[in-house]
């Protein structure tokens, strides 16, 4: 396996609130960064690739239900922030 160097830049990036909590207990199972799962999912949509094997998204599945993320596909784009 080859490695790339990369500049990586600090970002404050908003997201809902229970898939930021999915996202975040999928990164600790795959024993990466939340910086590293999102890249590999972006580069893997790039290219019109799917990210995820079926057993990490039948995990994927059981996490959203832990974390309440009742999200879809259908909804991106489409979410509206309630006022805090």
């Amino acid at each position: 396996m080859t490695t790339t160097l990369v500049k990586r830049t600090q970002t404050g990036v908003r997201i809902e609130s229970s898939l930021l909590k999915v996202l975040k207990a999928l990164a600790e199972y795959t024993d990466l960064t939340l910086g590293d799962l999102l890249e590999g999912i972006v580069l893997h949509a790039f290219e019109g690739k799917a990210p995820f094997s079926s057993d990490t998204r039948e995990v994927i599945e059981r996490l959203k239900q832990v974390y309440g993320c009742k999200l879809t596909a259908n909804d991106s784009h489409r979410l509206i922030e309630t006022e805090t």
